[in-house]
């Protein structure tokens, strides 16, 4: 575990960010223009989307009507729970607060692999459709997009808008657009369509992604005393949603039937939090978000908890559920 967590510190991804900081903090003239990062989010959220819908259509999910009901739930309340959390107990503004629920109503793909490498280790392998499902709850970034839309509706006191014309004004924005729409190009391209895009959407994906994440960095250090001022109680909430999350999650998948292997990953990646695939919608959706609170708490507080400890102990919630 020591070896994932250092390998993934030191990867460009995370490297990329911290240099951003730094270059805010040390007053340097480096500067993305902004026409170029939102070329960046454009080119991230849509290879999101193709990546997901790729996925998902060459997940057999047939006859697991449980999982997949259990998965809908998650995508559901885990990103409410955290908006909730975030904006009553932590005390953040409402586009903070949707832009934490939006991380980890998403999941992390690192996560997701440790989870299943612990898994296999332990002898308890999962089922092969879990892949479909993960992909499945990279959705739970538009319902936390949609709950933040939702709240500044009933903030700014049109409270007489029905909730069909939030959807609509949420689905309308760029973000949710690429995102879904990505989603149902991808599915429905099929194989061969699909590989005559790979190399431009897949393969310079993480290439983009570390300059969109310089970027982040840098908007991150010029509000680096916004997150001093409830970094203590977003300790609190990076280290105890996941595990109500995958306490809940590996509970439920139990009950719907869901082998021990099968429900402790997805229960681990309920837990997760994403730092890779929500930043860009955050930043398309709410750019006056914070991006030193959702992403360090994400980056700083979560993923290092979860590839320690926090992958072992939703094992143990697993076991327990299963009566091992």
């Amino acid at each position: 575990m020591d070896g994932i967590l250092i390998e993934n510190l030191i990867s460009p991804i995370t490297l990329a960010f911290l240099l951003g900081i730094l270059a805010t903090l040390i007053r340097s003239d480096l500067e993305i223009p902004e026409p170029v990062i939102r070329i960046f989010a454009i080119f991230l959220l849509f290879s999101i989307g193709l990546q997901g819908g790729h996925e998902l259509a060459n997940a057999d999910l047939s006859n697991i009507g449980g999982a997949v009901a259990v998965t809908a739930l998650a995508v559901i309340f885990i990103p409410l729970l955290a908006f909730l959390a975030a904006r009553f107990v932590v005390g953040l503004s409402i586009v903070n607060a949707a832009g934490v629920a939006a991380l980890y109503g998403s999941v992390s793909s690192v996560t997701f692999v440790v989870a299943r490498t612990y898994g296999e280790a332990a002898g308890t392998p999962m089922e092969g459709y879990i892949t479909g499902l993960v992909a499945l709850m990279e959705l739970g970034i538009l319902v936390a997009l949609f709950y933040g839309r939702l709240a500044l509706s009933r903030a700014d006191g049109e409270k007489g808008s029905p909730l069909s014309a939030i959807l609509m004004e949420t689905l309308r924005g760029r973000g949710l657009l690429l995102l879904g729409g990505g989603l149902i190009i991808g599915a429905v391209s099929g194989d061969k369509n699909f590989a005559k895009i790979e190399p431009f959407f897949v393969e310079m994906f993480r290439g983009v992604l570390v300059l969109f994440l310089l970027e982040m960095g840098m908007t991150a250090g010029r509000h680096l005393k916004e997150f001093g001022q409830v970094g203590g109680r977003m300790l609190v909430f990076g280290l105890a949603i996941p595990m109500i999350n995958g306490f809940i999650v590996t509970g439920l998948a139990t009950l719907v039937g869901l082998p021990m292997g099968s429900a402790f990953v997805l229960g681990a990646v309920a837990a997760s939090a994403s730092y890779i695939d929500a930043p860009a919608a955050v930043r398309a959706t709410f750019p006056e978000a914070n991006p030193s609170i959702y992403l360090t708490s994400s980056l700083g507080i979560t993923f290092p908890f979860m590839v320690l400890a926090g992958v072992p102990l939703v094992w143990k919630m697993a076991a327990f559920w299963q009566g091992l």
